[in-house]
């Protein structure tokens, strides 16, 4: 008892202290639910930061799962003790690739400059869909509340032909705004489920699109869509079951993947519907059962196919700048100034705003004056993702320094792209800029005095902010006191063992761990190893190119590396992306100061590319 005393006002001290005041610190979780679905079930994934700013969540590694849709955004706010708390992220719905026990690797989220790392998740996949479970994709309510009254439908009657009535009352329907297009350009397409019957309805499948990129641009409104639609001169109820904004990535026929539902439908029969209106319930009709009364059936319901042509961007007229952009688009460029020092760094803005694919734009190639040297950019991004296509701009901030005094005169940036309505490319480009620069003290440009202040910088936030030592330890103290309290808890109950034990989830999930082909470049980021971080980044990247392309890691080159990704099928935009951040890490490894701002991103990147390209 004394013991256990001693433990818990050790615990009130901690919370208690004036140094242990809540603060509303950012907490990052990853769950799946259900936690053990049937072999056709699905499950929920949901990356949820609580409590941030600013957040960026690393997509998980989904190998062994399909991605049934997703990554799709969320936000809720909770009241927990009083307090408004916001959370913000991605949910994803899943289905196993097989039976077993499979491990969501823990990811990492960038949130208000701090890094916060998961525990992975843990999804038992069995035969059957276990008793009472939740496995479910969408919140759904599609009862006989949702239907209007003066549909009839529901009832059945004597030698009515079931299916028939099945075929005509409930089916799914998919729309496209155009059945042809170019590489690049966007396609709207909906699946809407009709329906003038009384069913409960699950998606079992959402369609996935391979060979396109993809916005969503609304969820499932199952239990909250009260639509109508006239089609073939009859009314439906009408339930969106997904909607989504398609950029083709490569030319030929691609087919866009059904979607599959299952109904459960419950029919009445024509005989008792005027005693049921007279009594309400089969049980209080004289010597009948619900199974006398009712007809309940199953179904499960597929799309039609539906293909789209996509056609290649023309050969013809296709100038050198072209870089993939299709859509109509304006390029600016400016200074934020004119006149600076040899100690000073430059920065040059470029804005590409207009209509198209602009999530896959490439950064503009800067030609740069001899004695000028440039960096690579910072992209921002002002989008209405919800537009068809999307809309908005891209910005491109780039620094830049001079080593010696002079006026120098940045050409003309020039922007190519693919003009659907004309059929023609398009060249727009910006004015020459000049830019005055004078000698300066000797010191060292200020972007290699940002990172070595950034570097400087963290003892003196700590001793600045005291809680940032505080709140740590105390935390350790905690996990180092629950760890005790388990290890005494478990001495307690411990016996001899008489036979194999199953181990528990938490076990299993250590054990079963995904290999990370980026995990030593996690470890350099978390620990802020600069110089690290590029050179891990750098040599992973290109073992796990060699393994997937099959090549020779000693004489791996960028060479061999476009060629093994042309071989392979991979989508041109993923192949120039994978290209360019190898390009960004090497101009890292060889300029003198590497750019701490520029970690995450890179391995936000590299983690989105390696998802990619072990899908294919």
């Amino acid at each position: 008892m004394q013991v256990k005393f001693y433990k818990i006002s050790l615990l009130l001290i901690l919370f208690t202290s004036p140094g242990m005041v809540a603060l509303p610190q950012a907490v990052f979780s990853v769950t799946v639910s259900p936690k053990v679905i049937g072999k056709n079930d699905t499950a929920e994934l949901k990356l949820m930061v609580a409590n941030a700013g600013t957040a960026k969540i690393t997509p998980p590694v989904l190998n062994n799962f399909i991605v049934v849709s997703g990554p799709t955004p969320k936000s809720d706010v909770q009241t927990i003790n009083g307090y408004p708390v916001r959370y913000e992220g991605y949910t994803y719905v899943l289905k196993a690739k097989a039976k077993g026990i499979f491990t969501i690797p823990s990811t990492v989220a960038f949130v208000d400059g701090r890094i916060l790392k998961s525990k992975p998740g843990v999804l038992k996949v069995q035969e059957q869909t276990p008793v009472n479970s939740a496995a479910v994709i969408f919140p759904q309510k599609t009862d006989e509340s949702d239907h209007p009254t003066n549909y009839k439908d529901f009832i059945l009657k004597k030698g009515e032909n079931l299916q028939h009535k099945l075929e005509k009352n409930l089916f799914i329907k998919v729309v496209t705004d155009k059945s042809s297009c170019y590489v690049g350009e966007p396609v709207m397409v909906t699946y809407k489920l009709y329906t003038r019957l009384k069913a409960k309805t699950k998606i079992q499948k959402s369609p996935s699109f391979n060979g396109f990129s993809v916005i969503d641009l609304a969820e499932p409104d199952w239990g909250e869509s009260k639509r109508r639609e006239f089609l073939n001169g009859k009314e439906y109820n009408v339930f969106l079951l997904r909607k989504a904004q398609l950029y083709p990535q490569q030319a030929g026929t691609a087919y866009l993947e059904e979607a599959i539902v299952e109904n459960s439908i419950r029919f009445t029969k024509d005989e008792y519907i005027k005693e049921l209106q007279e009594n309400g319930e089969p049980e209080f009709i004289a010597g009948a059962k619900a199974s006398d009364v009712y007809l309940d059936t199953n179904i499960i319901l597929k799309n039609e196919p539906v293909s789209i042509n996509v056609k290649a961007l023309p050969v013809s007229g296709k100038p050198n700048s072209f870089n993939g952009a299709v859509g109509t688009f304006v390029i600016d460029a400016s200074l934020e100034k004119n006149n600076l020092t040899t100690d000073d760094a430059g920065k040059l803005k470029i804005v590409l705003s207009g209509e198209g694919n602009i999530t896959l734009l490439a950064s503009p190639e800067i030609n740069w004056p001899k004695g000028i040297e440039g960096y690579e950019p910072s992209v921002k991004d002002g989008l209405n993702r919800l537009s068809v296509p999307v809309s908005g701009n891209k910005i491109f901030d780039y620094s830049f320094t001079a080593a010696k005094e002079g006026d120098y005169t940045i050409n003309p940036v020039v922007f190519s792209y693919f003009d659907i309505d004309s059929g023609k490319y398009k060249t727009v480009n910006t004015k020459p800029i000049t830019v005055h620069i004078t000698k300066g003290t000797g010191k060292p440009p200020s972007i290699a005095d940002t990172v070595r202040s950034n570097q400087e910088s963290i003892g003196q936030r700590i001793f600045t902010h005291r809680w940032m030592i505080t709140l740590p330890v105390a935390l350790l103290i905690i996990i180092g006191l629950l760890i005790w309290i388990r290890i005494d808890k478990k001495k307690q109950l411990e016996k001899p063992a008489t036979a194999l034990q199953q181990p528990e989830e938490e076990d299993i999930a250590e054990e079963i761990i995904l290999a990370n082909p980026l995990e030593q470049s996690e470890q350099a980021l978390l620990q802020n190893d600069v110089k690290g971080f590029y050179k891990t980044l750098d040599k992973e990247l290109h073992y796990f190119l060699a393994q997937k392309l099959k090549l020779p890691v000693e004489t791996i080159s960028k060479k061999s590396i476009a060629d093994g990704l042309d071989r392979s099928g991979i989508a041109l935009a993923d192949s120039l992306a994978v290209q360019k951040l190898l390009d960004n890490i090497s101009m890292q490894l060889y300029t003198p100061f590497a750019d701490e701002s520029k970690m995450e991103d890179y391995y936000v990147a590299a983690v989105q590319l390696v998802s990619a390209l072990n899908r294919v």
